[in-house]
């Protein structure tokens, strides 16, 4: 029930939010914050499964266990299991499978691994100069998630070339600047 109360959140009125809030806090029996953060990553986890296994069913154009909708030769194979890093930290999904092996997630692409950004985070306290051992720690520390300082060297390097081709690329010899000053009165 605590998954299916936060589903439609975003439509219902302020107070109705506090409620089904409530509820889900009161249901799930949290009282920290601990508690809290783990079990919106168990929700977020859930609602990706569910995404996932909502793709699969649009792609084969029939529900689960609906044979009598079927109009394909391709069906379900089961999943693989897949440890995704997220903003919640480390999240384990299993991606469903057809038998005929074309079924492509958008959800979580294959090969993804990283759903959460954290490249992203990864540049911005490198650009801080954080090394990548600080980098690391940190990201175990706040998130979670056990990165090696070999994966943030390998991430920041994507990023080295485009930083030195716009460290050289050519300036213009003059640049107009403008100043301007106010002074306002009550």
């Amino acid at each position: 029930m605590g998954q299916g109360i936060l589903f439609n959140i975003y439509s219902l009125s302020r107070e109705c939010k506090k409620d089904l809030l409530r509820e889900f806090i009161r249901e799930n029996n949290l009282t920290t914050a601990r508690e809290l953060q783990l079990a919106l990553k168990d929700l977020f986890a859930g609602t990706l499964q569910e995404m996932l296994e909502a793709e699969l069913e649009d792609y084969l154009g029939y529900s689960k266990y609906d044979y009598k909708n079927k109009t394909t030769k391709n069906s379900r194979n089961g999943s693989s299991p897949k440890k995704v890093i997220s903003d919640f930290g480390e999240v384990d999904i299993a991606i469903p499978r057809d038998r005929q092996g074309e079924f492509e997630p958008k959800a979580v692409k294959k090969y993804e691994n990283d759903i959460s950004g954290i490249e992203d985070k990864v540049l911005g306290m490198y650009a801080k100069g954080m090394t990548t051992r600080d980098i690391s720690a940190h990201l175990e520390e706040i998130y979670g998630v056990d990165v090696s300082p070999t994966l943030i060297s390998r991430i920041t390097d994507k990023i080295t070339p485009i930083a030195q081709e716009w460290q050289n690329r050519p300036l213009d010899s003059i640049y107009p600047i403008i100043f301007l000053d106010a002074i306002h009165y009550k």
